[in-house]
């Protein structure tokens, strides 16, 4: 799951998938800035920006595609590679398609629009593959002769990508910093542009619900005609932060969350008189304060300006309730499959016992519970926990149980109070698991380890431990969840050797 994803944020990738950036280049560049140069591209950063080789220097030029060669404008350079800027395709890929979104270019939301969905599906999956292999230093099936002598036939299955018959408006959930136009000073909302802070006013996003497009419309209109005051990053005044809108994807319910930087909202009744006018699916209207100077973008206190505080949607016919703040996967029908997979991996009979580290609201916890004989759920955010022993009942699952603080603290004295796990399973957030988690897993020695990873590089790292402490993973299975961006999930099964 994509705990830590961001919309355009400040990342800066350092190699490609199969491509290492530091990999025999000379000491002193052979290109000065604003050169060009012609480059053929042979693979995408995990960023998605193109990896090219000129005279066996390497240079990362956002928007080209592997198999094309272009003429780029050199922008900065560093002792082993550089950056420069797509001037002209001089041999274009198959798959390069024509974005269709307007802004495309200009947003940092989506990354791989110009390259076809069949094409992105392999490369996610080879994505994986290399993180496997290069960080993990695991054997992959299939994949070219190993030194120590093992048939390429061996190894880790790592399947192919499982994407979506129509990869559009699948996100359930929107978020989005207000701020001003610099051209005219008007009240806007919208993404950040790749690699900074600037909002890029923002209409229709084509991979969110319609109805949480319909909602940032509708708030940036009221903001201006009520004339709410934008945040201002750097003076740190301003009423209005972030918009958030969540539907209920399967129940048709839409919260509205207005992120404002003090209790105090002017015009507060007018606010929800118009919200409620304007948006007639519309279950809940909560405002999130925080006044901090941070990028986070929840404050520590949720008010309820109307309605209920949570909206409801379901999952493979599991019931959620769902809290401005939770953390609930935002393309459903991509986490069935995802939660399916994970379930099937477990190996359930109905008689084992199940640990989900990292439980959240108890999203895996309940699909495990339908088919384990005791789930015990652990997650280190208090409220979440409340959540997940909500959804427990609301489900009127009563072999689920659910317990706040850090996995690698409880885990343990589960352990000494005799609890005996057949099946852990992990979901971290992009960091990947605690090593101490590593250790405790390797303690407990379940039959099985069931990893669900938002980010191949951590996971890589993560099976390497548990490889190296007797554990052998059998397959991968790639899960796109994020069409038209660089991210991927994956679900791993490990089994204990011996």
């Amino acid at each position: 799951m994509n705990k830590g994803r961001s919309r355009g944020g400040k990342g800066r990738a350092r190699g490609a998938a199969g491509v290492s950036a530091s990999a025999a280049v000379p000491v002193d560049a052979p290109f000065q800035k604003n050169e060009e140069v012609t480059v053929d591209i042979i693979g995408l950063t995990h960023d998605g920006e193109g990896v090219g080789r000129a005279d066996g220097f390497t240079l990362f030029i956002q928007g080209a595609l592997p198999g094309e060669r272009v003429r780029a404008k050199v922008m900065k350079v560093k002792k082993q590679y550089g950056y420069a800027r797509l001037e002209e395709l001089v041999l274009k890929s198959p798959s390069r398609i024509e974005p269709p979104c307007d802004i495309y270019k200009e947003c940092g939301g989506c990354q791989l629009q110009h390259f076809d969905y069949p094409a992105q599906l392999e490369w996610k999956r080879q994505h994986v593959v290399d993180n496997l292999v290069r960080i993990g230093k695991l054997h992959v099936a299939g994949e070219g002769s190993l030194a120590d002598g093992k048939s390429v036939s061996e190894g880790i299955i790592v399947h192919p990508t499982v994407g979506m018959d129509e990869p559009w408006r699948y996100r359930n959930k929107a978020s989005v910093p207000i701020g001003v136009s610099a051209h005219d000073g008007q009240l806007i909302a919208g993404f950040y542009a790749r690699g900074s802070h600037r909002i890029i006013d923002m209409d229709d996003c084509l991979i969110e619900h319609e109805h949480n497009d319909e909602v940032i419309r509708v708030v940036k209109r009221i903001s201006r005609e009520l004339g709410a005051s934008p945040y201002d990053e750097q003076s740190g005044r301003g009423v209005l932060r972030h918009v958030m809108a969540r539907t209920g994807v399967v129940t048709g319910e839409i919260m509205v969350v207005l992120v404002t930087n003090g209790k105090k909202l002017p015009q507060a009744e007018q606010w929800v008189k118009r919200i409620r006018e304007e948006l007639p699916g519309v279950k809940s209207i909560v405002q999130n304060v925080n006044e901090r100077n941070t990028n986070v973008i929840f404050g520590d206190e949720t008010l309820v300006l109307w309605g209920s505080e949570v909206i409801y949607d379901e999952l493979d016919g599991i019931r959620f309730a769902i809290s401005a703040r939770s953390f609930y996967q935002v393309n459903p029908m991509q986490t069935v499959e995802l939660y399916r997979k994970a379930v099937e991996y477990a190996g359930l009979t109905g008689t084992e016992t199940v640990i989900d580290a990292y439980c959240g609201i108890g999203t895996i916890s309940l699909f495990l519970a339908r088919q384990a004989g005791r789930v015990y759920g652990v997650e280190i955010v208090p409220e979440a926990i409340e959540d997940a022993a909500r959804n427990a009942a609301l489900n009127g699952i009563s072999n689920a149980s659910f317990e706040a603080g850090p996995a690698e603290v409880v885990i343990p004295r589960w352990r000494k109070e005799g609890i005996k796990a057949d099946v852990i399973v992990v979901d971290p957030p992009r960091k990947g698991c605690d090593p101490a988690l590593l250790e405790t897993i390797l303690a407990m020695q379940p039959e099985r380890v069931v990893y669900v990873s938002c980010n191949p590089s951590t996971l890589a790292r993560d099976l390497r431990v548990l490889e190296d402490g007797g554990y052998r993973t059998d397959e991968v299975v790639p899960v796109d969840m994020f069409p038209w961006t660089v991210h991927v999930e994956c679900v791993v099964r490990l089994t204990r050797e011996g």
